[in-house]
């Protein structure tokens, strides 16, 4: 239901985001009937990118306070949900929660863009045809710490809408419970820990940074990252 289309050119393995309201389908189909088959994996796969849509909406340079309750309820839902839609497929509860979160998420993310998770995630898929979901599952509470000084209370707020308790807590102590949070749902559904296990090398991190920096989804994350910024939250992930 977005803007967003994603081409790869093959030739020399870089993704390219297209944003233009041309894009943007007449209809989507969004029946949780249809994705109760969908195997574990792909399950764990496409939540996580949901929840990055969402948490990069809600910290990117153009929110808005429509973007946030609809990223806010879609990082509520997820947490909530995508455990349970992971371990048993046929829970139509779960299916139906992540349904509407993805949704949302989308729709956050369509009016406020993304940030460099999606910027490096797509450098991956394009050099080693990796899963775009699994890419940001494992890029996103790194590239999140590294934005984290920008506007650790959007963080704070991340984190309580993931269930988080952190009353009493200073906002930098509250903050990290928010990746603490990020990093357990990834490890609860099976993503992998790090980047090397999808095959990843290390010679390869300063083309995909410097692709990463001209991706259109970097223009909204809250902090200026350098190159060697770039490389090194690769490097952080592996």
């Amino acid at each position: 239901m977005t803007r967003f289309c994603i081409i790869t050119n093959t030739s020399n393995k870089v993704k390219m985001a297209i944003v233009d309201w041309r894009c943007t389908p007449n209809v989507a189909i969004n029946d949780p009937l249809l994705m109760v088959g969908m195997p574990p994996a792909l399950t764990a796969a496409t939540g996580m990118d949901a929840l990055t849509h969402a948490v990069e909406a809600y910290v990117s340079t153009i929110a808005t306070p429509v973007t946030d309750s609809a990223a806010l309820m879609a990082i509520k839902l997820i947490s909530e949900n995508l455990r349970c839609a992971v371990a048993n497929g046929q829970n139509m509860e779960a299916r139906d929660k992540m349904a509407y979160a993805e949704f949302l998420a989308g729709m956050a993310f369509n009016n406020a863009s993304l940030g460099y998770v999606h910027a490096m995630a797509h450098q991956l898929g394009g050099f080693y045809n990796l899963p775009h979901g699994v890419c940001n599952a494992i890029l996103l509470p790194h590239v999140e710490g590294f934005n984290l000084i920008a506007c650790p209370e959007r963080f704070v707020d991340i984190a309580k809408a993931m269930g988080e308790n952190v009353e009493g807590l200073s906002v930098r102590d509250a903050a990290d419970k928010a990746l603490a949070a990020i990093k357990k749902l990834s490890s609860d559904v099976g993503i992998p820990a790090g980047l090397t296990e999808l095959g990843v090398k290390e010679e390869d991190l300063k083309i995909m940074g410097e692709n990463a920096m001209k991706d259109a989804c970097s223009f909204t994350n809250p902090r200026i990252a350098t190159l060697d910024d770039v490389i090194g939250i690769f490097k952080s992930a592996l």
